[in-house]
């Protein structure tokens, strides 16, 4: 186990602790870290916390650096990240604070099957599966782009396979920003990054990319759970892909090319992978426009997974997806910078709130959530590992006074996958997953023993914080039963 940190942490409460700004000469403000005793020890065996601190010397940053209870070291900012900075009082924005897996994100489906009805069949639903669905490093798809809907696809996003027929109209409104942002730029996308991205469109990646089976076994809100249409024992599917190879490459060219905006702007930062630019510059437009791209990249890219996943299932149980009720709930991004309006010390302000590994959770009634979802909150989704359970929540109007309206994005790293790989027996693994129901796909041996639950913080501890501290509200919770791994 690696060094454990020794800077100062004070308790709040029970679910907050504080990094005082006074830790580090430079700090702007406090860093702010979401956990209970037990998940603050696994976070001081790594760099995060010290990465939650040098994020709040970012200028422009307001209220606090936040970290989410899923936290662990990243490149920059610490996967699970949240800051947000003023755009109008020179705020910048920091590729490190979105990461290199641009729009990275979850989609849940939910189906009208039971899992007693189907549970014979769970073998052959993950095989389809992983048939259809190309998955690994590298991996291409079925689905070709020109280079007009190379073009397309970045300003589209979801509504460009959508209009191919890959989806409908529904799947769209259930989409974190209907699957398009808006202000996406092309031509701020490099050749290399286009090409990277140019055959990849409906392909899962690599790593700690999903798509699950899964059955539902416990609920919490009746009243959310009968507004979505979920019951107990009910088939759920879970995809987690983000922007691959584009979003990438994206990353690295803006993060190497927006060092020199450190002297150019005088941004002084402990950390060079905090490069940053003010949002108004020429540098930050660009970096925005591009990141743009990516996350419209990603939002179709789910919208194809979703296709094949829903494809798989009609092969496999003979019935189209609608007869089966596979409708989308929501699809949430957990690495992406937007412009949104929040109230900081009484007035409201135009921030650029990075989410690095973090969820967008705005409360009920908040306008840019989904009408249909509207009087409960947005839905918030946080998966576990292959061996645990995954959560459905929904948003709060504390996350948006507290987190600029932002959750957790999953379990959480403690264990490296080069740590895990040395560990686990990848044999032996697999056995203990298939004693618990559990089948288990993945395009290399080595991808298994990495995604092991033991290198991961128990999601339903993460989860217990996200929900003990009110900034996101538990709905229910689904165990795997069928798992594909790129």
């Amino acid at each position: 186990m690696s060094e454990i940190w020794q800077g100062p942490i004070e308790k709040i409460d029970d679910y907050r602790w504080r990094i005082p700004k006074s830790y580090k000469p430079g700090m702007r403000v406090d860093g702010i870290i979401y956990a209970d005793e037990k998940l603050l020890k696994d976070i001081r065996h790594d760099k995060a916390a010290e990465q939650v601190a040098n994020v709040a010397f970012l200028p422009g940053i307001v209220k606090a650096s936040l970290a989410m209870p899923d936290i662990h070291w990243g490149y920059g900012f610490p996967i699970g990240g949240v800051a947000a900075t003023d755009v109008e009082n020179g705020g910048v924005v920091s590729p490190g604070g979105v990461g290199f897996d641009i729009n990275c994100g979850v989609r849940m489906l939910k189906t009208n099957l039971e899992f007693e009805d189907i549970k014979d069949k769970i073998k052959d639903l993950t095989c389809a599966l992983f048939s259809d669905i190309p998955s690994g490093v590298g991996s291409k798809g079925e689905i070709k782009l020109s280079a007009r809907e190379g073009k397309d696809i970045l300003i589209k996003g979801a509504k460009w396979a959508v209009e191919k027929g890959l989806g409908s109209a529904d799947d769209l409104e259930c989409t974190e920003e209907n699957g398009a942002i808006s202000g996406a730029d092309p031509d701020a996308v490099s050749e290399r990054a286009y090409l990277r991205g140019k055959a990849q469109s409906g392909t899962l990646g690599s790593g700690n990319h999903f798509v699950e089976v899964q059955v539902i076994d416990q609920l919490y809100d009746r009243q959310a759970c009968d507004s979505l249409g979920l019951f107990l024992g009910q088939i759920t599917l879970m995809i987690h892909s983000g922007s691959r190879g584009l979003g990438y490459q994206i990353c690295e060219d803006y993060s190497r090319d927006m060092v020199h905006c450190l002297s150019k702007y005088n941004i002084n930062v402990p950390d060079r992978q905090l490069a940053s630019a003010p949002v108004n510059s020429p540098e930050g437009k660009a970096y925005l426009g591009a990141m743009r791209c990516a996350a419209n990249y990603a939002w179709a890219n789910r919208q194809c997974l979703m296709h094949l996943a829903r494809r798989a299932f009609e092969r496999v149980l003979k019935m189209s997806w609608q007869k089966m009720g596979m409708f989308l709930i929501y699809d949430v991004a957990h690495n992406i910078a937007k412009i949104e309006k929040h109230i900081v010390d009484g007035k409201e302000k135009t921030l650029c709130v990075h989410r690095k590994g973090a969820t967008r959770a705005f409360g009920p009634g908040h306008p840019e959530v989904a009408e249909r979802y509207r009087k409960i909150g947005q839905p918030v989704i946080i998966p576990g590992d292959m061996g645990r359970n995954s959560y459905l929540l929904t948003g709060t109007k504390k996350a948006e006074e507290e987190t600029f309206g932002s959750a957790c994005h999953g379990a959480g790293r403690v264990k490296s996958r080069m740590a895990a790989t040395r560990s686990i027996n990848a044999d032996m693994l697999l056995k203990e997953l298939e004693s618990k129901g559990i089948m288990v796909k993945a395009s290399g041996r080595g991808t298994i023993v990495e995604e092991a639950p033991q290198a991961y913080k128990d999601v339903n501890d993460v989860v217990d914080v996200v929900a003990g501290a009110g900034i996101a509200k538990r709905v229910c919770r689904s165990r795997p039963v069928g798992v594909i791994k790129g």
